[in-house]
Formats: C-alpha cells, sequence, structure tokens
C-alpha cells in the first residue's frame, strides 16, 4: 500500500521518493523520472528503501522534506513532482532526478558500476512538430553539459508523446478521481475524455513516436552492437531513455508497446531488456 509518511524509513541510509499508482505499486511504477533515479541507485548499488506518496500528496511530502518544487508550468506555478532521494548517512535532500544523478556520482563515485556519467557524445535534439507544454526541469548541468542537453532532448521527445499514454496511467483507486481532476485542471481542458486518442489522430501521434524514435535510434549502435548507447557498459544517458520506456511498457496498449519494442531494429527492445538486471524496486 502506498504511504505519504515524509520520514525516512532508514534515518542512516537512503530513502527514496516515489509516486504510489495503482497497487501493487511496485508493478504500476511508471513515472519516466523517479525510474530514471532508481535505474541510478541500482547501477550504484547503493541500499535504500522506497516511500510511496500518493499524487494529491506529493507538493505536502516534498514541503515536509524541505524540497522545493524544481519544476514550474508555462505560467509560472510550481509543479510539484517526484523523485526526492533523502541520504541520511550525508543529511542530504535531493529533489530532481538530474541531480540525484549528480549527487550519487559525486558522493558515491566508485560504487556499483562506478561512472554515471562517462565521457560521450549525445548529439540528439528534438523538434516537437506541435505545442506541448511539457514543465521541463531546468538544472545546472553540474559539469555534463552533454547529459544535461540529452535529458532535455529526450524528455521533449517523449513528453509531446505522453497524450499516448495518459489513458493507459495505472491510478491509484483511492485517489483516482482527485487525480484526473487534478490533471485536467493542468492541462486547461473541460474534461478526463478530453484526454482521449483515437482513430485518425491516434495513429498521426503514433507515426510522429515512431519516427521520433527512429531519430533517437540513431545514437546507438555507433559504438559496437549494443545494447547501450556506449556498447556493452551503460550509463545515465541509458537510463534517461529507459525511463521512459518504463512509463510506456506500463501506459500504451500491447500492440503499440510492442511497436516500440520492434520497430528500427528493436533498438528500443534491447535496451529494456537490458535496462532490467537495475530495475529491482527495493
Amino acid at each position: 500500500m502506498a504511504s505519504s509518511d515524509p520520514t525516512p524509513q532508514t534515518p542512516a541510509g537512503i530513502t527514496f521518493y516515489d509516486i504510489g499508482h495503482r497497487p501493487p505499486v511496485e508493478a504500476s511504477c511508471s513515472a519516466p523520472n523517479p525510474w530514471k533515479a532508481r535505474l541510478a541507485l541500482n547501477f550504484k548499488a547503493l541500499p535504500y528503501t522506497t516511500t510511496w506518496v500518493r499524487m494529491p500528496d506529493i507538493g505536502a511530502v516534498r514541503k515536509a522534506l524541505g524540497a522545493p518544487a524544481t519544476r514550474q508550468f508555462a505560467d509560472g506555478s510550481d509543479f510539484p513532482t517526484l523523485p526526492v532521494l533523502v541520504d541520511g548517512a550525508t543529511s542530504t535532500t535531493v529533489g530532481d532526478s538530474f541531480d540525484i544523478a549528480l549527487y550519487l556520482q559525486r558522493t558515491y563515485p566508485t560504487s556499483g558500476g562506478g561512472d554515471l556519467f562517462p565521457p560521450q557524445t549525445l548529439d540528439y535534439s528534438y523538434t516537437p512538430p506541435w505545442a506541448f507544454p511539457a514543465p521541463l526541469s531546468e538544472r545546472a548541468d553540474g559539469g555534463f553539459p552533454e547529459y544535461l542537453r540529452f535529458n532535455i532532448s529526450v524528455d521533449a521527445a517523449f513528453s509531446t508523446h505522453t497524450p499516448l499514454m495518459v489513458q493507459g496511467l495505472p491510478f491509484d483507486p483511492a485517489t483516482e478521481e482527485e487525480t484526473r481532476r487534478e490533471f485536467v485542471r493542468r492541462a486547461g481542458l473541460a474534461s478526463w475524455d478530453d484526454f482521449r486518442l483515437e482513430g485518425e489522430a491516434r495513429g498521426k501521434v503514433l507515426a510522429s513516436f515512431e519516427e521520433m524514435l527512429g531519430g533517437l535510434g540513431g545514437l546507438f549502435g555507433r559504438v559496437g552492437p549494443g545494447p547501450f548507447l556506449m556498447g556493452e557498459k551503460p550509463s545515465y544517458a541509458d537510463f534517461i531513455v529507459g525511463g521512459w520506456l518504463r512509463m510506456a511498457v506500463v501506459t500504451l496498449p500491447a500492440e503499440e508497446w510492442e511497436m516500440v519494442r520492434t520497430c528500427h531494429g528493436g533498438t528500443f527492445g534491447r535496451l529494456h531488456d537490458a535496462l532490467e538486471v537495475y530495475a529491482e524496486v527495493k
């Protein structure tokens, strides 16, 4: 069952705050940014526990933890979301997925798989074919500008196509109606039904999604056969893409997820499968 208690469960260790969706939460967690951080934590082989937060409680939990919102909507209002990481060993609270990866790299540089940010060229950019006001995080690059630019570009590319995934979000039945109302309010729509994407309109967005994946997939395979961007060794850049794939596998209809898995030579299916070793939900 999801818990919104902001008190760290392991005061001397790491507590990771993720969004509690439909029970069992371990099977329904699908938010891409928490997944980026979880993959990084597991790559670093650091012990931690997860506190599951109900979606309507995220703002209050962040406030209790002293973690101000790091994202804003176009109108300047705060967008409180997760993840948040609290490290009791260093009395540190970090409230953004990219910042969490930077923190893990600097605090635990040799732990687990080692370097999260090995030097590589991440020359990917994306221009959305239509306006989508996604509240993207604008963080300092932390000394890894290639990775920051890649994170922003990948977030924009997938966020543009989240209308394909909204109807499949695994809301917690206990807070579903409240959460849907908030989604409708944020989007400036009249009702939840306005999120429906069907027929020819859905086909258009799906075709754009497949085309976008083709451009992104071109970065894979430049260093050996993969499955990662650097060949056989993963980096945080793979976790950026992998976090979005974790959302897609939960929220897309089965036939559309199969398209993602198999398109462009199966690049994204291989990446998703290869990241399973770092996907344990603790």
